[in-house]
């Protein structure tokens, strides 16, 4: 909420906001609240005759908003949109830093990438199989205190496994996400499994007969799907718990939630099981549990990735984005799946895709803006205090500037 000029508005039009004027305001929106048998009347009468069943809407309650001119960015490289996925992913891992590899497989914990795993297939310390096993343990070992997948096939996980360590012996593998594992959020299409949304009806009522666009670019890559990823039921709620199929907890701590609603996507590339995972975002949905899992997630812009072959279709604002422990390797997905939708591309005019060339420093520092009184405002100064210092590394390590925003007393 924004107080202007002694009015409290909770949304204003950009062109009317005077940012001289607007001072950081947290107050209380009273919003009506029902429960119980109050609850259970009022939808009764919504559904009544005399009631909206008859109402008639003028125009479709849809906006899809359009891309502003653009100038050409400096240290960027633009990505081929109607071209191969497997190029796209080609041509984003050249714009990654130096990979230094792990070497050793020992007990310590610390995040796989991607990279970390193309680096040992091509050089036959492990295969595609060995990890199979590997994650339908950890899986399997995780399902009783937190599950993270509704829909888990084994054998499907095996057998997928199998033709990638083929490839690799071959020296044909499709890319370097080949014999990547991945969980898919279950409000996106992965056949043979069934989207439920984090329901138990779904299912039967929208049966799913082929992969959704993205998952189906993903798979052209070499990607390994190990399943579908618990979800917040519907994505309509932001801490992921999930009546009917059990909650996935926070594995930095079993006390705590993952966040919603793609809680299963972050769990499981938080636990270290998988490097990345899709899930979907309206209102937060990727970049909440990413955020408080510690990991990395994204929320594409509108229009930059095809929702066909979702539960949310040709929405307004739902998107589908990456989950991954690190920025690296959420470019290389995002790389495979992007691709506007042909109705998308007729309206939106979107200007050509590009991700950022990390394997220099040109066109850098970075620079972050820190709004003081929002960054401040929270719990525990501990918190805020934790915050401060990862910019202050982030200063230090990698030269970015921090500018500070503060609103006029």
């Amino acid at each position: 909420m924004i107080s202007v000029k002694n009015m409290k508005m909770v949304m204003v039009p950009a062109t009317e906001v005077q940012l001289t004027e607007v001072k950081y305001d947290l107050g209380e929106i009273q919003a009506p609240r029902l429960t119980g048998l109050s609850l259970k009347l009022f939808a009764t009468l919504i559904k009544a005759p005399l009631m909206l069943r008859n109402t008639v809407i003028p125009e479709p309650p849809m906006f899809k908003p359009e891309f502003p001119p653009q100038e050409q960015e400096a240290g960027v490289v633009h990505l081929e949109e109607d071209g191969k996925p497997q190029d796209r992913v080609e041509a984003a891992s050249r714009c990654l830093p130096h990979h230094h590899p792990a070497t050793t497989w020992n007990s310590e914990f610390r995040y796989w990438k991607i990279r970390d795993y193309a680096y040992a297939y091509r050089l036959g310390l492990t295969t595609p199989s060995m990890v199979a096993e590997h994650v339908v343990s950890a899986v399997e070992e995780c399902k009783p205190r937190t599950p993270l997948l509704i829909s888990f096939n084994p054998e499907e996980v095996r057998k997928l496994a199998a033709a990638s360590t083929q490839r690799f012996e071959e020296g044909n593998p499709l890319s370097i996400l080949d014999g990547i594992f991945m969980a898919v959020k279950d409000d996106i299409d992965c056949y043979p499994h069934q989207s439920k949304g984090g329901t138990t009806w779904l299912h039967d009522v929208r049966p799913v007969t082929k992969d959704g666009v993205a998952v189906s670019r993903l798979r052209s890559c070499g990607v390994i799907f190990v399943g579908k990823a618990n979800m917040h039921e519907l994505g309509m709620g932001d801490t992921g718990m999930n009546p009917h199929h059990g909650t996935p907890r926070n594995p930095h701590n079993p006390q705590r939630y993952t966040g919603g609603s793609s809680s299963g996507s972050a769990a499981i590339v938080a636990s270290g099981i998988c490097p990345a995972a899709l899930g979907s975002d309206a209102g937060g949905s990727i970049r909440i549990p990413a955020s408080i899992c510690g990991v990395v997630g994204l929320k594409t812009t509108y229009g930059r990735t095809d929702t066909t072959g979702t539960l949310c279709g040709p929405g307004t604002v739902e998107v589908i984005g990456p989950i991954a422990s690190s920025v690296d390797d959420v470019m290389l997905i995002y790389a495979a799946i992007l691709g506007s939708s042909p109705a998308d591309k007729i309206s939106l005019r979107p200007p050509i895709p590009c991700v950022p060339d990390l394997s220099s420093n040109a066109g850098f520092p970075m620079r972050l803006g820190k709004y003081t009184q929002w960054f401040d405002d929270v719990s525990s100064p501990d918190i805020s205090s934790v915050c401060g210092q990862v910019l202050t590394s982030l200063s230090e390590m990698h030269g970015c500037e921090v500018s500070l925003y503060t609103t006029k007393p």
